[in-house]
């Protein structure tokens, strides 16, 4: 055989060779027992909860035709996390976070069981609907720092964990691809009782899947130190370190402004695009594909150096997708634009995630994640309120073109603090191994 006939022959295999290492790289925290466990476990429950979501906002929206009521419920929910978080922290780095996990989750899935047996009985009020969000609320706030901490544990190799966050948001986003495409299917056949019946079934997949983990005890701090000593350090490490501040100061800016949008997406389904709970779970669907999108991105990236600047166009690209949503009256429009915000969003959310986990001190990492839901998830009640209150004022157009246009302001901001960002995250590249120590070229692309 000629050496052209061997050269053509080979080609093909190399390039299927190239293809699986980077499929592989996208998926690499897999290859630890414990994440792919939860990671199978997780991808379950969540589909239910975004099932859980859309249904209560439509169940709200029928009950009073009102977005201000949607605000409130939404309020109610999310306030819990601003409030609680906090405390959470502080708990999550001293407490077991499987036993906190398999807790909070048990308890959520008794949540979902309430508002399912109080619907499918037709005596469901908005003050029961207010009640159980703020159990919610309760929940999360618990869970979400716990559960970004235990991240950790699940993944044997450190260089494996910035792919292991991108994984959590391919689960969450592909979750938001098909959590509400079955409400809206479900709710326009059945109604929404089923859909929360059904959450509270998707909780047992999790809970299994944690309680069949092995995972090492963890060192955890000394307790004699009291709880308020705990919060109070964890929020000077906090102020003190600016690159950690600067990213949860565009998070906190965009998710009061901007994220909150999904409040209105209710009124803007059925009196702007004129549709019904299919086109809500279409529209929803929208964002959770150009969520995926940009998970896969961040997952295919090998290694943490750039993140900075993918916030900033992640953030600015979310605020102009706002802003041209609100010219929008019909639907085929309406969802090439929501997967362009959603592409901007997750880049912004998950590089904000990757970041701060990358460069926080391990004995403060559950304290600085609860602050981090506190940015982004603790503003989110307010952010609710405002648009909601906003909407009927205004209309949901032009509180779409104010949210937006905070959005682009705030990553223009963050774009000028990066050089500032780069010089201080460098030094901790350099001692974890991402950058080598000599390296000065690699510095422009340090965050």
């Amino acid at each position: 055989m000629s050496a052209e006939r061997v050269s053509a022959a080979a080609t093909p295999v190399s390039a299927v060779a190239r293809g699986n290492s980077g499929v592989l790289r996208t998926i690499r925290a897999l290859r630890s027992r414990n994440y792919r466990l939860f990671f199978s476990g997780q991808g379950v429950s969540l589909i239910g909860t975004w099932m859980q979501s859309v249904a209560l906002g439509w169940l709200v929206y029928r009950l009073t035709g009102s977005s201000k009521a949607l605000g409130t419920v939404a309020f109610a929910g999310q306030i819990p996390m601003l409030l609680l978080s906090p405390i959470a922290g502080v708990l999550a780095d001293r407490w077991d976070l499987r036993r906190t996990l398999v807790a909070t989750q048990s308890l959520m899935a008794l949540q979902a069981a309430l508002l399912a047996v109080l619907t499918l009985s037709a005596v469901i009020t908005q003050w029961q609907i207010i009640a159980l969000s703020v159990m919610a609320g309760m929940l999360n706030a618990l869970d979400m720092p716990a559960r970004q901490a235990f991240v950790v544990q699940m993944v044997e190799r450190p260089e494996d964990l910035s792919n292991a966050i991108a994984l959590n948001s391919f689960l969450f986003n592909g979750a938001r691809l098909v959590g509400p495409s079955l409400a809206g299917l479900v709710v326009a056949a059945l109604g929404e009782g089923p859909c929360f019946l059904l959450n509270a079934v998707s909780f047992a997949a999790v809970i299994v899947a944690l309680l069949a983990m092995r995972v090492a005890p963890r060192a955890r701090p000394h307790r004699d130190a009291t709880l308020l000593h705990g919060l109070a350090e964890g929020f000077a490490y906090v102020l003190r370190f600016r690159p950690i501040l600067t990213v949860l100061g565009l998070l906190s800016l965009v998710s009061l402004t901007g994220m909150s949008y999904a409040t209105v997406m209710p009124v803007f389904a059925k009196e702007v695009l004129g549709g019904g709970p299919r086109t809500y779970g279409f529209l929803l669907g929208a964002t959770g594909v150009g969520a995926v999108l940009g998970v896969l991105y961040l997952a295919a990236r090998p290694s943490v150096l750039g993140l900075g600047r993918i916030i900033a166009l992640g953030a600015g690209a979310f605020g102009v997708g706002l802003i041209a949503l609100a010219a929008v009256r019909v639907l085929w429009l309406a969802l090439p634009l929501l997967l362009f915000m959603g592409l901007g969003m997750m880049l912004q959310i998950a590089s904000s995630n990757t970041i701060i986990q990358t460069i926080v001190d391990e004995d403060k990492r559950g304290r600085v994640m609860s602050i981090y839901g506190m940015s982004f998830i603790g503003m989110a009640p307010f952010g609710s309120l405002l648009i909601g209150n906003l909407a009927d004022a205004l209309g949901v157009p032009l509180t779409l073109v104010l949210g937006g246009g905070c959005c682009i302001l705030g990553a223009l901001a963050f774009a000028w603090q990066l050089p500032t960002m780069r010089r201080l995250v460098r030094p901790i590249y350099v001692r974890k191994g991402i950058l080598p120590e000599a390296s000065g070229a690699a510095d422009g692309h340090a965050a």
